[in-house]
């Protein structure tokens, strides 16, 4: 289990981690989501002790991480800017990665390799940014440590590959104990595999949930109300995040339980009403614009 205490860390004036406090149980998968410059990197650096906090303490089942050798001997940690030693093949990247991890499956990674079309004696120089990010999740799934943060863990990726990780993933976590944390700005890929979401803006965390129970309490409806008044009593009456009109359809994200929201909807005596699924996405941009992200901001 990862237990992260009010963290926080500044590069000169600039506070990227801002006083986080967060639990990331064992057998999840963990999504993070955030803002541009929300601090999602320097998060999982901190959390894989490659950075040490300023203040605060970030905890792996009940061992601090920074400068523990043994408790880094659980955790792989895959950047988002990849490192590779020059003109080193797959091959040899597994070599180095079987010194440093006593768990590692040389047969496995060679059988992912070919599964993944890659070619284990070409330098990894010479490949595209796709199947670099490929050798990356091979070495990291191969490592077999308990722990594996990912920064990223789609771009470059084609639909095929993006798929095929998720199920090494998956299959991962059936079979050992395993625990992903994911970070990526793709809500779409994350929304598949996750089971709980941590929203990050501006070096803080807004929430952490599990993402079926975010589903259920945030919704957006479409309704049709003749009397002006009687819709006004309405938005008074619910939780808004949102609210948008065109001609006589009034769109409007709102906080609650469906059932809540269905009887106060009824009760009005709408001419037409609908509740619609959100994506991961829409609560992403729902959630952001409650604390003032707001992309009007940026259209000109």
């Amino acid at each position: 289990m990862i237990v992260v205490n009010e963290i926080r860390k500044k590069f000169h004036d600039i506070e990227a981690v801002s006083n986080i406090s967060t639990e990331i149980h064992e057998g999840q998968v963990f999504g993070l989501v955030g803002t541009n410059g929300a601090g999602k990197s320097t998060f999982l650096r901190i959390l894989a002790g490659v950075l040490k906090p300023d203040s605060g303490t970030v905890t792996i089942d009940d061992e601090v991480v920074f400068e523990n050798e043994a408790v880094k001997r659980s955790i792989f940690f895959i950047a988002d800017e990849q490192y590779y030693f020059p003109n080193v093949t797959a091959k040899g990247m597994c070599d180095y990665y079987a010194l440093m991890y006593p768990e590692f499956d040389r047969d496995k990674f060679i059988k992912l390799a070919k599964t993944f079309g890659l070619n284990g004696e070409h330098k990894i120089n010479t490949f595209s940014k796709g199947m670099k990010r490929q050798v990356s999740m091979l070495l990291g799934i191969c490592a077999n440590t308990k722990y594996l943060f990912c920064d990223e863990t789609f771009d470059g990726l084609d639909p095929v590959m993006r798929q095929a990780v998720k199920s090494m993933l998956a299959e991962e976590i059936i079979n050992r104990e395993f625990t992903p944390v994911i970070a990526s700005h793709n809500m779409r890929e994350l929304e598949d595999i996750c089971d709980h979401v941590g929203l990050l803006h501006k070096g803080g965390i807004l929430f952490t949930r599990e993402l079926d129970d975010m589903k259920q309490h945030i919704h957006k409806i479409q309704c049709v109300i003749k009397e002006q008044e009687v819709e006004l009593e309405l938005l008074r009456e619910l939780k808004v995040l949102k609210s948008v009109r065109l001609g006589s359809l009034l769109t409007i994200t709102v906080r609650g339980s469906r059932e809540e929201i269905r009887r106060k909807i009824e009760a009005k005596n709408p001419l037409f009403y609908e509740l619609l699924p959100l994506t991961l996405e829409e609560i992403f941009i729902s959630e952001t614009e409650g604390v003032g992200y707001d992309i009007k901001r940026f259209v000109f």
